[in-house]
């Protein structure tokens, strides 16, 4: 069997095993879902591994790992996949949340079995969509990824559930409708001259047959689509609200990887597939993007709710992906796949220590919280790490990402170009702010709550689970350049179609 369909594989073979068991058998329910995110995490460390010694051993190819099946002829769909070192860093990421939010999950208080059937059933959508090279196999795994968050958020969520649930399902639905018709647009012009209609990526992108007049209407049509996941101005209401209401696992896989894939379709589709267009229409997403950047980021300084804070940071954070994506050079983009990488785990490990510390304190509000440094000091700890990832510390992932965008953001000379970079390099103060606020109030100074003297710290499967992320968190930041490698050598067949 190729090695990428078992990504999509385990987590099936994980709801078939959860499916089978009783849902009062805790022991038995939690020994299933360890093991399948044990499984999928050393599977994607051994993707890593194999697919730096093809690159090593002299294979080239745009796609490794690839296989094809006949999947529905009439129209040409197959199930197409394989990857180049973008998609493999995206499972990689996707496999340590998916491991660190089971551990997140270890004790949901009811209806367990039911909610790891949800939770690893949005798993398959997720590594399907990195590994599809069919627009059909990867829209279907994306609408996949998309409709568990709706039960996910609406029974075991907090809050305004209901209303956060809905809103959130129904704007991706209605960003997954303008998707279509994009998809649809680009099938029905990627037949070359006596050629087949076809579905598969690489095929559309060597034919290039799409004239620009139709790249202007399909492009915005898929980039809005993808980009409505990536919280892109001003389509990303759904994300406070749904961040807010997840439970932590929820928010972990939300936030670190189900909002990535808006950014890496909008990089594998809409750039790939049309780059006339992605030229000519930049400077309109741009102008959004900014928006995002700067907005997300005055609109944390201003939540007291600790998931509301994180919330609007992702929407600052994943908006500067967009933005280093839509200046199409080599440097932003790979500042934009290294940012992915580094919002993924830096939110998946704010989140988790939101979900620990609201479980002891039953509070998220920062104004009933104070001096809990004293109490729980290895939660203190980690969230200040998190907290100094997000402003971008130098030696932790942030601040890699970050550089990278911004420099690759500035070597566009016009002055559009700059004037943008420079609006959007004043989110790095902006982050500063509420960071060091939230750090100050939340950790430090005195005991608000007496009752928070009686706070335990964090217990074996917590510890686990933050510090795998805190590792990979300091990896990005310490040793960046085999990433960058990686990501540069897979840029290349997206940088030649944009030079055309």
């Amino acid at each position: 069997m190729n090695i990428l369909s078992l990504f999509v594989l385990i987590p099936v073979l994980t709801l078939c095993g959860l499916l089978l068991c009783k849902g009062d058998n805790i022991r038995q329910i939690r020994t299933i879902v360890a093991t399948g995110a044990s499984l999928l995490l050393v599977l994607a460390v051994g993707l890593v591994i194999a697919f730096l010694n093809e690159r090593a051993g002299g294979n080239n190819a745009d796609m490794l790992f690839t296989a094809n099946a006949v999947w529905y002829e009439p129209l040409n769909i197959h199930y197409s996949v394989g990857v180049d070192g973008i998609s493999v860093l995206m499972l990689l990421l996707s496999a340590i949340i998916v491991f660190t939010g089971t551990f997140a999950s270890w004790k949901m208080p009811f209806q367990q079995k039911e909610y790891f059937i949800w939770f690893y059933l949005l798993s398959v959508g997720v590594f399907g969509f990195f590994i599809s090279l069919d627009l059909f196999t990867m829209f279907m795994f994306y609408e996949v990824a998309l409709i568990p968050m709706y039960l996910l958020i609406g029974v075991w969520g907090s809050g305004k559930k209901e209303y956060a649930a809905m809103k959130l399902t129904l704007m991706l639905m209605g960003g997954s409708a303008l998707l279509l018709v994009g998809i649809l647009g680009i099938y029905f012009h990627s037949a070359g001259a006596g050629s087949p209609l076809t579905m598969n990526i690489t095929e559309i992108a060597k034919s290039s047959v799409m004239p620009v007049e139709l790249q202007r209407w399909f492009f915005p049509l898929t980039f809005i689509g993808f980009g409505v996941l990536g919280a892109l101005f001003p389509f990303h209401t759904w994300s406070p609200d749904g961040h807010a209401s997840a439970p932590t696992a929820v928010s972990m896989l939300h936030a670190g990887v189900l909002m990535k894939l808006g950014g890496y379709g909008c990089f594998r589709v809409a750039i790939f597939l049309m780059p006339e267009a992605a030229r000519e229409l930049s400077w309109i997403f741009i102008i959004l993007t900014g928006v995002s950047v700067v907005y997300g980021a005055y609109s944390a300084i201003v939540q007291t709710d600790l998931k509301y804070i994180n919330a609007y940071s992702s929407v600052s954070h994943c908006g500067l992906v967009l933005f280093a994506i839509l200046m199409l050079n080599q440097t932003a983009m790979t500042g934009a796949v290294l940012q992915m990488l580094s919002h993924g785990l830096m939110t998946a490990l704010f989140f988790a220590l939101i979900g620990m510390i609201y479980g002891r304190t039953h509070t998220r509000d920062i104004r009933e919280m104070g001096g809990l440094m004293k109490v729980i000091p290895f939660l203190g700890a980690c969230y200040v790490i998190a907290g100094l990832a997000s402003l971008g510390l130098p030696g932790l992932s942030g601040f890699v990402a970050e550089m990278s965008v911004f420099v690759g953001a500035f070597q566009e000379t016009d002055t559009f170009h700059r004037i943008f970079t420079i609006i959007a390099c004043t989110s790095i103060v902006i982050t500063a702010v509420y960071i060091l606020r939230v750090v100050g109030k939340l950790l430090y100074g005195g005991i608000v709550n007496e009752h928070h003297l009686e706070l335990t710290d964090a217990v074996w499967y917590e510890r686990f689970s933050v510090i795998v992320l805190i590792v990979a968190i300091a990896g990005i930041g310490l040793a960046p350049l085999w990433l960058s490698n990686v990501i540069q050598d897979s840029l290349v067949p997206v940088l030649n179609q944009l030079n055309f």
